[in-house]
């Protein structure tokens, strides 16, 4: 079932309101808007990696595509889980389930397999898909963390907190793997008496 947009401006929210699923209205400011306003930020940076994606090699980086319009969706759905209060929640049901935490954890294997153990912290940067990744990594980091504070005042989902963790470790591994496909080095961090000066 297809969705109709007819209008893009409401002016409801000009004095800082803004309506969950199910209809409670809070300001937008509420940790729940502040966590799903994030997911929607870590959703724009991929569409950055999937515009960088396009002008390389379509056979490197197919896999990486694919990869990342099914992030995009998938994180689409959690932002509409998250938006969501608990109580409408139990009646809606929810869309992300411990099967797409499972599924974050196969791609994240699955892609770590293809890359040398790490002897040293990797720093954001090498590629521009992957130095994107890298920053897309902290967004989702950002986002677990207000999630872990909205947990403090209501109930969140035990899942949701497990997908967006798992979500960044993706994220993290992406970033190299896009790297390793693009034949770029990763950026690591040096020791303090091994850097050049300035």
């Amino acid at each position: 079932m297809g969705i109709r947009i007819t209008k893009v401006y409401t002016r409801y929210g000009d004095k800082g309101w803004t309506r969950l699923a199910g209809g409670k209205k809070v300001f937008k400011d509420h940790k729940r808007v502040a966590a799903y306003g994030t997911l929607d930020e870590l959703n724009g940076i991929l569409g950055i990696v999937l515009a960088v994606c396009s002008g390389q090699d379509e056979g490197s980086q197919a896999e990486l595509v694919e990869l990342v319009v099914w992030l995009q969706n998938e994180l689409f759905d959690f932002g509409s889980d998250i938006a969501t209060p608990p109580k409408v929640a139990e009646n809606r049901g929810v869309r992300i389930l411990e099967f797409h935490v499972e599924r974050l954890e196969a791609s994240i294997d699955r892609l770590n397999a293809e890359l040398k153990p790490l002897d040293s912290f990797v720093l954001p940067g090498g590629s521009l898909a992957g130095a994107f990744l890298h920053q897309a990594r902290t967004v989702a980091r950002r986002a677990e963390r207000i999630l872990v504070g909205l947990s403090k005042e209501e109930p969140v989902n035990e899942t949701h907190l497990k997908y967006i963790n798992r979500m960044s470790d993706l994220l993290f591994v992406m970033a190299r793997w896009a790297n390793k496909r693009l034949g770029v080095a990763d950026v690591l961090w040096q020791r303090k008496e091994g850097r050049s000066s300035f």
